[in-house]
This record gives C-alpha cells, structure tokens and sequence, in this order.
C-alpha cells in the first residue's frame, strides 16, 4: 500500500527541535532536508547557529509611493542578486530623500545579501565597494556579521547544495513563498578553517576583476560600432511638436497616435538609413522570424529538460541560462538554433541575446520573439547594436499597446538595420567574443568556489583546496 513513498520516522522531541515556525507538514520532514543537517553537524570542526555570527540583520523595503528614477542610489531587487554577484543590467534608482525613508537597509561594504521571497529565495552575495550606499526592497535581507564568520564564505555557503537546502527546507507559502527571519538566524553553519574562507573570498575578488574587464571589453567593442556608424553620443531632438500630414502619417503607418511622431524617431532613423555603406528595414534582412511558446508548468533539471528561455534571460546581445526554468522540449514545436536572435516582445522591450552553441534546442516563452539575420550580419554585433540605448527609443516607437509595450513580428521587421562594413563588423564581433570570454570565466570562479565550499563539507578541507588549486582557469 505505501510502496513508492517516502517515508520519514522522527520523535516528537526531534520534531520540536529547531521547527521555529511550528511546522508538521510532511515536505519539513523530507529525508534529504534531514541528511543535509545531519551532514552539517557531522563536519570534523563542529558547527554553530547563524545567529552567533550575527551583528546585525534587517529587511529592506520600498519607499512609500516610489517612482524609480533614471538615476540616483541603486535599488536591488532580487533580479539584482545573484549567487555571488550582482546583475545591474535592470537595476532601478531612488531618490536620496526616499533613500533615506529605508536607511536602515543602506548597504555597506562586505554585508551579506539574501534573497527570501519569491521563485528566487535563497540566492545570496556579498556587498563589494562599487554597490555599497545602495538600498534593497522587502524581498531581501543583509545581514552584518561579526568576526566569527568571513562574509564571502557566507553567501557561497548559501548557494552550496547545503545552504540551498536549509532554505528548501525552511520556505513557507504556496503562493508566495518566503523565508522567516528567525529560520535563517537558525541556520546550521560548519566551522571552516579562516585560511579556507579567505581562499573563497579571494575567489570571489577575482571573479569581480574579471567581470570588469569583461565590461571594459564590451564597451570598447559598442563604442566602435556606435562611432563607425556615426551614433556615438549621438542625441536626437526633444522637440515635442512634429507636423505630418495624413498622407505622410496615418496613410503610411496606420499610426494615429502622436507618440509615434515624435521628432527624436525621425532623428534616429534618418541617421541609421543614411549610413554611408547603406541600410535597409529588418524585414527583407531576415530569413524568418517566429514567436515563441507558452509554458504552463515546469520541470527540474533532468535528462529530458532544457532551459526555457524568458526575458530575464537576456544580458545586452548574451543570453544567460539559469537551472530555474526547465521544461521539456517534446511538449513543444518551437526549438532554438544558433545564431539566432531572441528579443521581448512584451513588457520590458528592448533586451536581445544571441543563441550560441550549447543552447541550440532550448525553448523560449512565448513573450519572445525569433529571427534569423541573412547574408553578411554577425548575429552578435547586430544584437549588441539592437541592443543600445537609440534602438531602445526605435522599439519604443514601435511598441503598441496600453496596459504594456508589445512589439508584433510585423513592428519589429520595420526596425532599420545599417549595413556594417564585415571588416569592422569582425572587429567588433572578436571584442564582444573576448568579454563573453572573461564573463565565463568570471563564473566558473564563482563555480569553483562553491563546489570547494561542497567538497570540504563532504570529504574536507584538503581536498577543498586541492580542488581550487587545480582549476586550470585560476592558473593564468
């Protein structure tokens, strides 16, 4: 009758022990949450409660009637943080005023950051110097440790196999889940070596070296397509009045609204269409263009899944694939190819990234569009340039919709596409190649460090520092 089950056998004292929030449900109680503390507790230098290493922990919160601004003080939401870094390709800015409604949750250097609510609780990094005197909202908390614990090796742990499932374990909600503060004050911490936790944090430190001169690379690699193509610091008009005549508007575009009449459109196409080496509109550039799929249910990380694409996926022309989203590609038609190119199509307009090898066969959702460059266009220069702050206002103006933007498969293929000479075009295209490079290489860092955290849990600290001094990547 109970064959296939699992079943778990503890006392009631045991249960009571460490259950803060009083729970009996039988997904508390699985076998592999109980074998993780129990391997914790194993560890040959002992283990001590979070807690203990505390000095200070508070939430974050949302200024009252916040309108985000174009610039100011840095406002991470959980899209912001994640395991060991920072992503601020989305990030939104607050006001010093409304920063100082939420002081209390001001980031300072070497503060622990975690995610609690959400899809994406239990992600964690550590504040470095270039986002410290940022804020964060409600969905995250930072922590101020004592001496007791380096923070670098914090937020690894919390993104170990063994962090992730004390936060597995402790999450309540259906709808929302969420971590309780006093969970994660309660949670089992092993007592590493400090010649180990400071081996993580240097780690960690090189890992951000990398990412910005991975930054620097990609700069350099836009700055030469925007200066070869005559739109570096480029600004088009503000002038908010612009005459057309029925002819030259509604009769040419369908558009009545004056919003897709604004001088600063005209600007910026007349500038792309008179490109010395020539132009054209995407739509006779491209060999097809499709939209992607709806999933209605997910699966984990298996042989028979693959990643499902969304917008949060792509990184200015990258796309970063995450073990948060899979599905199973059998249940759907549209499959990705390499070289293709992937932008939103609702929403947050605007973001592309390019398939390379190794994501071929993914799906993307359904608020996606894909298209195939032909002839001599290098998908990733062309989805960098697509990419760029004009060719925002561009889909800007061919966005529809009320409630939010749209782009259609039929707005899209009007967007000009300048032709580059292919000399530059390699130029640029060997520059974005080099950043992606080091960005990878940034991350198997990060992954390096992790998996040490793992290995000096599992075997011990020997064996963790033997792990880091092979990687080959730290060797150069």
């Amino acid at each position: 009758m109970l064959e296939g089950l699992e079943i778990t056998e503890i006392n009631l004292k045991d249960l009571k022990n460490e259950n803060l929030t009083f729970r009996i449900d039988s997904e508390f109680l699985k076998k592999e949450y109980l074998k993780n503390i129990e391997s914790l507790k194993k560890y040959k230098y002992g283990f001590f409660k979070l807690q203990n290493a505390i000095q200070h922990m508070t939430g974050g919160a949302t200024p009252l009637g916040a309108e985000y601004s174009e610039n100011g003080i840095p406002f991470l939401r959980v899209q912001n943080i994640m395991q060991n870094y920072f992503s601020l390709n989305e990030v939104v800015y607050i006001t010093k005023s409304q920063n100082d409604e939420i002081k209390r949750s001001s980031l300072k250097y070497r503060d622990v950051l975690l995610t609690i609510t959400g899809v994406s609780y239990g992600k964690s990094a550590t504040v470095t110097k270039k986002i410290e005197g940022s804020n964060i909202n409600q969905h995250s908390v930072k922590i101020t440790l004592n001496d007791k614990l380096n923070p670098f090796f914090l937020s690894t742990f919390f993104n170990s196999s063994f962090g992730k499932l004390q936060s597995d374990k402790s999450i309540v909600g259906v709808t929302r889940p969420a971590l309780d503060y006093e969970v994660i004050k309660n949670f089992t911490i092993p007592i590493f070596p400090i010649t180990l936790q400071e081996k993580i944090e240097l780690l960690i430190a090189k890992s951000e070296e990398i990412v910005i001169q991975s930054q620097n690379i990609y700069k350099e690699a836009e700055t030469l397509l925007l200066e070869t193509l005559s739109l570096k610091d480029f600004e088009p008009s503000t002038d908010g009045v612009n005459v057309k005549s029925y002819k030259e508007s509604f009769l040419t575009s369908g558009r009545l609204d004056s919003e897709f009449y604004q001088k600063k459109y005209e600007d910026i196409e007349s500038k792309i269409l008179g490109y010395r080496n020539g132009a054209d509109i995407l739509k006779n550039q491209i060999e097809y263009i499709t939209t992607g799929e709806y999933a209605s249910s997910y699966e984990s990380v298996g042989m028979e899944s693959v990643p499902y694409i969304r917008n949060n996926n792509m990184k200015k022309g990258h796309i970063e694939l995450d073990d948060e989203y899979n599905v199973n590609p059998n249940n759907f038609k549209t499959k990705a190819n390499i070289g293709e190119i992937l932008t939103s199509r609702v929403g947050t307009i605007g973001l592309f990234g390019v398939i390379k090898a190794g994501q071929e066969n993914c799906v993307y959702s359904d608020n996606i569009l894909c298209f195939k460059l032909t002839g001599n266009y290098i998908p990733e220069v062309y989805a960098m340039l697509f990419s760029t702050e004009l060719y925002k206002l561009l889909l800007e103006k061919l966005a529809g919709g009320s409630v939010q933007p749209l782009i259609t498969q039929t707005s899209l293929k009007e967007l000009p596409i300048p032709n580059v000479e292919y000399s530059i075009q390699l130029k640029v295209a060997d520059l974005i190649n080099e950043s992606f490079r080091l960005k990878k290489q940034s991350e198997q860092l990060l992954e390096t460090a992790k998996r040490a955290v793992e290995i000096a849990i599992e075997q011990d600290e020997d064996a963790a520092m033997r792990y880091i001094n092979n990687q080959s990547l730290l060797k150069n």
